[in-house]
């Protein structure tokens, strides 16, 4: 009787490479909030990021976490655009 010497909490590489995905992401998306300007907008973005994330942690569908990733690139990119004219 063969029994797997791997935790039971081990992620398949699909599973490990979509969490590299989300957390790239996240640090992306902090990293443009940290050039917002004024610092109450920044701690708003900053606890909103936090509690989408945290509120999402759960999320185990495949397509479901494929569509998150896609939102949030989306929403990194209208922030990005939305800094990039207010410092023009």
């Amino acid at each position: 009787m063969a029994t797997s010497r791997l935790p039971p909490a081990t992620l398949t590489l699909k599973q490990f490479m979509r969490r590299q995905q989300v957390l790239l992401l996240y640090r992306r998306i902090l990293q443009a909030i940290r050039e917002v300007p004024n610092d109450s907008d920044r701690k708003y973005l900053k606890d909103w990021a936090r509690e989408e994330f945290r509120r999402n942690k759960s999320a185990t569908q495949e397509d479901t976490i494929r569509m998150m990733i896609t939102q949030g690139n989306m929403q990194l990119k209208e922030l990005e655009k939305t800094l990039a004219l207010a410092k023009s």
